[in-house]
């Protein structure tokens, strides 16, 4: 049975760079969101077990959406993929219950390692 992905970003470029970057054969079943409320949303419906959240969003942001994941106990992996590689940033949003930090633009051997690293593939 395929695997519900969220890729939650406002950028289309992005999103599809990220699609781009999977595994080649990794059984998934993709949904996209452009910000933090269409994210969670999907969440909610069970169409992100496993997430790629950015950081920076309208509406609601990547921390946002972390806190809401938490704060509702929801079942949903979450590797957060984004520009801003502040220690400080990596540090919050791994507190808040991200499995990882992947710096933009994703490379497509450092997804497949992290992937690799949590049994995900």
């Amino acid at each position: 049975m395929p695997i519900p992905l969220l890729i939650c970003d406002d950028s289309n470029m992005a999103r599809k760079q990220v699609a781009r970057a999977l595994p080649e054969g990794w059984d998934v079943d993709i949904t996209f969101a452009t910000n933090g409320l269409e994210g969670i949303k999907a969440i909610r419906e069970g169409k992100g077990e496993m997430v790629f959240l950015d950081l920076t969003m309208p509406e609601m942001d990547g921390y946002q959406v972390l806190e809401a994941v938490k704060t509702e106990g929801l079942d949903s992996m979450i590797i957060v993929i984004s520009g801003d590689i502040q220690p400080d940033a990596h540090a919050r949003v791994t507190k808040l219950g991200a499995i990882e930090f992947i710096q933009k633009p994703v490379n497509p051997e450092k997804l497949q390692e992290v992937l690799r690293k949590f049994g995900l593939i």
